[in-house]
């Protein structure tokens, strides 16, 4: 049966540390594929660059990678029961993993119906800088449901943000985890360019 990860976010823009993070997702959790899965209207993210600019950076900066893919959904933004019947849709009765950082799983019991969403899904966790796996497994075996299974290890670029890389595109400068594909097509496009006051 096929392994699909699935990698949902903003990827404002996509960065080095996000492809490496679904790379390792693949050789870490033995997965056939990675499909990132970007939100049209992230929650609590107003002021993100248009929905097809993220696009157009994700499709160039998945290109070198066979077993990487961009998954566009029509939801503006994702629910549990909605997205996963959507995920369903497209892959079938494929095992699921849901990749994310260390610092997003503390909002997963907060999620309305996380506990049909761990029913379904391996949890698959990058641990960010300050943080350990032993610290990760310790807090998921504190909710009071589990994922189906859990894969957790140290990121190759734990300190790498999308935060970090639109500041220095704002500023010219270059920054690690800036992609030369994001950088260029940034350009081209005058994204992330910071208006004089």
């Amino acid at each position: 049966m096929a392994r699909v990860g699935i990698f949902a976010g903003t990827f404002d823009p996509v960065h080095t540390g996000h492809i490496t993070f679904a790379l390792q997702a693949i050789d870490q959790a033995k997965l056939d594929e990675v499909m990132f899965l970007p939100e049209r209207r992230p929650r609590g993210k107003p002021a993100t660059e248009h929905y097809g600019h993220r696009v157009a950076m994700l499709r160039q900066a998945l290109k070198p990678h066979v077993k990487l893919s961009l998954l566009e959904l029509v939801e503006a933004q994702f629910t549990v029961r909605r997205t996963m019947s959507h995920l369903r849709g497209v892959v079938g009765d494929a095992e699921l993993a849901l990749l994310m950082g260390s610092d997003v799983l503390p909002y997963i019991p907060d999620w309305p119906h996380a506990d049909q969403l761990l029913k379904q899904i391996e949890l698959i966790v990058g641990v960010r800088a300050g943080e350990s796996p032993e610290a990760v497994r310790l807090r998921v075996e504190t909710w009071s449901i589990h994922p189906r299974k859990l894969t957790v290890f140290e990121s190759y670029a734990p300190v790498v943000s999308s935060g970090a890389v639109r500041q220095a595109l704002r500023q010219r400068q270059v920054a690690a985890g800036v992609l030369s594909s994001v950088l260029r097509y940034s350009r081209q496009n005058w994204l992330y360019v910071a208006l004089p006051n």
